[in-house]
């Protein structure tokens, strides 16, 4: 069984920094595309930023660009996000996704594995 567990969701002040982890469980990463995602009740679900199994691709929403870094290390079966600089709008579930078939790796792929979400909450 694959299984991916978020984790480092919370409350924090406009300005401050987050940092989530999703770690994986049942498979090695090192072969996935991997990405976050994000959803409010009543909103579409968002894809936040991406990267590619040796980070060779990284895509980021515009909404987040030059506040959120997306990383991963393949060896302890890890994807990370580093949230800086909040805002209120960032409030949401943040969810990790990964699919081990893809053709470019990005948000619009077709993710086949997702965690529970992770919440975080901006004020």
């Amino acid at each position: 069984q694959v299984q991916l567990v978020e984790s480092g969701g919370g409350s924090v002040q406009a300005g401050g920094s987050l940092t989530l982890s999703c770690a994986v469980s049942g498979t090695t990463i090192k072969h996935y595309c991997m990405a976050w995602f994000r959803q409010d009740p009543g909103k579409e679900r968002e894809g936040v930023a991406s990267i590619s199994p040796g980070s060779s691709v990284i895509t980021y929403a515009d909404s987040v660009k030059g506040r959120f870094t997306i990383s991963r290390d393949n060896a302890k079966n890890t994807l990370y996000l580093q949230m800086n600089s909040l805002k209120p709008e960032d409030t949401g579930t943040y969810y990790c996704a990964a699919t081990a078939t893809w053709n470019v790796c990005d948000s619009t792929a077709e993710f086949h594995i997702w965690g529970q979400g992770t919440q975080v909450t901006v004020s």
